[in-house]
């Protein structure tokens, strides 16, 4: 598949959509505007890439949202060379986001199948997260904390405690938190022992299963 001037055109037309959702960070519309969500996608969804919609991609996970990425984006409040360590790589379509509003990332996917796939396509592609790990997303990585930013892209039943841990004083972790559906969840670090939280509503997605191993 090719990035073409039509694709630019439905980018445009989502992002007009996300704006009269209510998305206002201009970074994060113009990397919606940017990023080539069909090349993220299984060919026979080309068609509906630019829809406002989540599709399905290997090892039974799914592409998010484009609203759901852009309102998750806008949530971090991002600053050129924040640290972001997201949790669930997926297709990379919300890495590719982080990285485009100028996001140091670290990204981490505990699906070895998606893991191998979206790794070889980011070197293709020439998108460069400053780390792509094959773990277990609830322990976060404690190795390279604290965080600016973190980024949870499946639904947690609770929030990881090792999340909150590896979260800067000031820094901001947003995760959908639910068993049936989520509620969007925003906590700010206060202090070394306070956290600020803020829920913004339900959203659906796929599960954020803990490695019992």
């Amino acid at each position: 598949m090719k990035d073409t001037l039509k694709h630019k055109g439905m980018r445009n037309q989502l992002a007009e959509v996300l704006i009269a959702k209510g998305i206002k960070d201009q970074k994060v519309l113009d990397a919606i505007r940017d990023v080539p969500r069909h090349l993220f996608m299984d060919s026979s969804f080309e068609g509906h890439a630019y829809q406002d919609k989540a599709f399905p991609i290997a090892a039974d996970q799914t592409i998010s949202q484009p609203y759901t990425v852009a309102f998750q984006t806008e949530l971090l409040q991002l600053k050129p060379n924040h640290t972001v360590l997201e949790i669930g790589t997926g297709s990379g379509y919300q890495t590719a986001v982080l990285l485009k509003c100028r996001a140091r990332v670290y990204t981490i996917e505990r699906q070895l199948e998606l893991f191998k796939k979206t790794n070889l396509f980011f070197k293709k592609m020439g998108y460069r997260p400053k780390k792509v790990i094959f773990g277990d997303g609830y322990k976060g990585l404690p190795e390279d904390a604290p965080f600016d930013r973190i980024i949870v892209t499946a639904g947690a039943p609770e929030v990881p405690k090792a999340l909150l841990a590896q979260l800067k004083v000031g820094g901001r972790l947003v995760i959908p938190v639910g068993f049936e559906e989520q509620i969007m969840t925003l906590f700010v670090r206060t202090s070394e022992k306070e956290f600020q939280k803020t829920e913004y509503g339900s959203f659906r997605f796929v599960p954020l299963l803990e490695d019992k191993n």
